[in-house]
């Protein structure tokens, strides 16, 4: 990878996150050589993230909006310990354009693209418009804001329900209603505004067409500042619950070569169109007929990220680091090879029989599955606390295979190895998902939980309780071996029942006795 005349060496970078994200990216920093320093909130005083770190910074009380939302905090922590760099992982200050833009005010490298690529691309309509001018296939909505209800109900019936009422400031599922008919719409358009308020502070939302059992399938991309860009195929994203993504493979089982390359030539194109910069995510809705129209940008690291570095080889963070160094990409796109096949499934701190609650508390046992092809990317080690401040993930398990059928065989094996107990999980979840015969033959869509599973009906696993059997089934082996030793060991004046078994035997087989 060549360095640019500008390029500045990156020597110390704060991670602005936690989890397993911030334990990634230090992992990262720890291969490349570089000091990493770890940021905290009052109740991850103890967290892995923090331990793992060569610093850590004390950043505020446990709620978000009083330690890792704090631009303030964040800025001061990295200037106090001469951070270079920043990197935001995912969530909170990733797709902030302010906080990016707070970096560049304060000669701190921010390991993203620019603030105005974030300001255009995370505004939805923004990013529409630019994919339109930028030749992609949209969904047929709204070009603007909908705020005048007589308008936007006339909108929604030429294009026909169902419709999909969407925020314009974010993403995640927040803002988003599925409008079935004009009876439901003014309500639903009300609520969404009010969720899009209160979650961006931005109450602006659009209408798009409302796709039936569409795929959602998104392509990485990864960009350098001189105008080099690639895309490193694509990841199936459609096992969704509440539209949170909680299943995800790569390659998709439906995308053809043909397919990869039309989808991966018109992510291309919006990066270019925006000037992007680092790695990033172009979503893409597919309906049956494989068409494709253009979903959003995602202008960060995605949490998924590891399925497509498994298939690659290529280490996403390293080369976001490069990027930010101001170096060329070190591939073409001729040099991008998918190798195998690879799984994540997204392990949750929350209790699928109790509607997918958050579960808190302290971890009582927590032994990861390993093995050929098995990535754990974990936040948490044994005895570590779930808090309630946070998003609930606890790790992603990442499973590589030659093939569909091999990396599927080998990630049930690794769910089943999983153990963990002290909160519920949502292991059991994904143990029963990936039993399934749909799910088993790629046929999946944004809506397979909801048809499969209506009833939250994914089997009863409760790890304390095999644990407990575990433990049990071991006492009465021990038990059972004692006695059959201390009764060996009482007839023949305290020798061991394998001495004198074998004594014996010999003694048989030369005709004598004992």
């Amino acid at each position: 990878m060549i360095m640019s005349k500008q390029a500045k060496k990156i020597k110390k970078i704060l991670i602005a996150n936690r989890g397993e994200i911030a334990v990634r990216v230090i992992r990262a920093c720890d291969d490349l050589g570089l000091t990493s320093v770890a940021v905290f909130s009052e109740c991850d005083r103890t967290a892995y993230h923090v331990r793992l770190a060569h610093e850590a910074v004390y950043i505020g009380p446990s709620p978000s909006n009083e330690s890792y939302l704090v631009q303030d905090n964040i800025i001061r922590a990295a200037k106090e310990t001469g951070a270079d760099a920043i990197h935001p992982g995912y969530g909170f200050l990733a797709e902030n354009a302010e906080f990016a833009q707070r970096c560049a005010d304060e000669g701190i490298i921010f390991i993203g693209p620019k603030p105005e690529t974030i300001r255009t691309l995370g505004d939805k309509l923004q990013a529409r418009e630019m994919a339109m001018k930028a030749g992609l296939p949209v969904v047929p909505g709204t070009d603007s804001p909908t705020d005048d209800i007589t308008v936007a109900k006339k909108f929604a019936s030429k294009i026909g329900y169902p419709v999909l009422i969407k925020a314009a400031a974010g993403g995640g599922g927040k803002g988003m209603r599925v409008v079935k008919s004009e009876e439901a719409f003014e309500e639903s358009l009300a609520t969404a505004a009010r969720e899009a308020k209160s979650a961006f502070g931005d109450g602006r939302v659009f209408i798009e067409k409302y796709l039936v059992k569409p795929r959602h399938i998104e392509i990485q991309i990864l960009c350098d500042e001189h105008g080099n860009c690639i895309y490193l195929g694509e990841r199936e994203c459609s096992i969704q619950r509440r539209h949170q993504k909680v299943i995800e493979e790569s390659p998709s089982p439906v995308v053809t070569p043909e397919l990869r390359q039309r989808m991966g030539e018109a992510a291309i194109g919006i990066a270019r169109a925006s000037g992007y910069v680092g790695a990033g995510t172009v979503e893409f809705l597919v309906d049956k007929d494989l068409s494709f129209y253009f979903l959003e940008v995602n202008t960060r690291l995605q949490v998924e990220h590891p399925v497509t570095e498994m298939i690659t080889g290529i280490d996403l963070v390293k080369e976001q680091v490069a990027v930010a160094e101001g170096r060329h990409l070190r591939f073409t796109q001729d040099d991008i090879k998918l190798n195998g096949h690879a799984f994540e499934c997204r392990i949750y701190a929350e209790d699928p029989e109790a509607g997918f609650m958050p579960s808190t508390g302290q971890l009582k046992n927590y032994r990861i599955p390993a093995g050929p092809g098995v990535r754990v990317d974990s936040g948490v080690v044994i005895f570590s606390e779930i808090p309630i401040y946070y998003d609930p993930m606890i790790a992603k398990l990442v499973v590589w295979g030659s093939d569909r059928e091999e990396a599927l065989a080998r990630t049930r094996r690794a769910l089943e190895e999983y153990r963990l107990s002290g909160v519920k999980s949502t292991i059991s979840f994904h143990r029963t998902v990936l039993q399934n015969e749909r799910f088993v033959k790629g046929d999946i869509s944004t809506h397979f939980l909801e048809e499969e599973y209506p009833e939250n009906n994914y089997g009863n696993y409760d790890d304390e309780l095999m644990e407990s059997a575990a433990i049990a089934a071991a006492v009465e082996k021990f038990l059972t071996e004692r006695k059959i030793s201390v009764s060996n060991s009482g007839s023949s004046h305290g020798r061991s029942g394998w001495v004198n078994y074998h004594r014996a035997t010999g003694l048989r087989k030369f005709g004598g006795s004992r």
